[in-house]
């Protein structure tokens, strides 16, 4: 095998099995992923602003019960202010920001971690400068927001 092939998009042995490897690029993206919004509209959640995401895994016939998902917040963006029934583990990779953890705020900068239990009120903000990237682990089955009053 060439150097040139290596360096091509890895293929499953299995046919029915998805493509394991995410490789990671410059500006905090991965091969083989697609860059979405946050969320559709404000109403599935409360408001939010300057975030996207990246499914990293879960979403495209992974075999798991979770799904890794990296999202990145522009500076002064946030997500939504909300709970939910299910819980979440975040990981901190670029950048800082603040974990609003019901009336908390605790500073987030990388490889920090943080575990948001069930029904708790979570909000991720980031600096005024610099982008904010975190990885969020959480169930592949999971309820929907609930939005929570007073944000900020």
């Amino acid at each position: 095998m060439n150097s040139r092939s290596k360096r091509s998009r890895p293929v499953s042995k299995a046919a029915s099995e998805p493509i394991a490897l995410r490789k990671f690029r410059s500006g905090f993206r991965w091969d083989c992923v697609a860059l979405e919004p946050y969320k559709i509209a404000a109403h599935k959640g409360g408001d939010f602003r300057g975030a996207s995401r990246q499914v990293l895994a879960g979403k495209t016939g992974e075999r798991v019960g979770f799904h890794v998902r990296y999202f990145e917040l522009q500076s002064g963006g946030f997500t939504s202010l909300e709970r939910h029934r299910h819980s979440h583990f975040i990981i901190a990779i670029r950048g800082c920001g603040v974990c609003r953890l019901d009336d908390e705020e605790i500073a987030l900068r990388p490889m920090d971690a943080i575990y948001i239990g069930p029904n708790r009120a979570h909000q991720l903000v980031a600096a005024k400068r610099g982008k904010f990237g975190f990885l969020c682990i959480v169930d592949a089955k999971r309820d929907e927001p609930r939005p929570v009053d007073g944000r900020r």
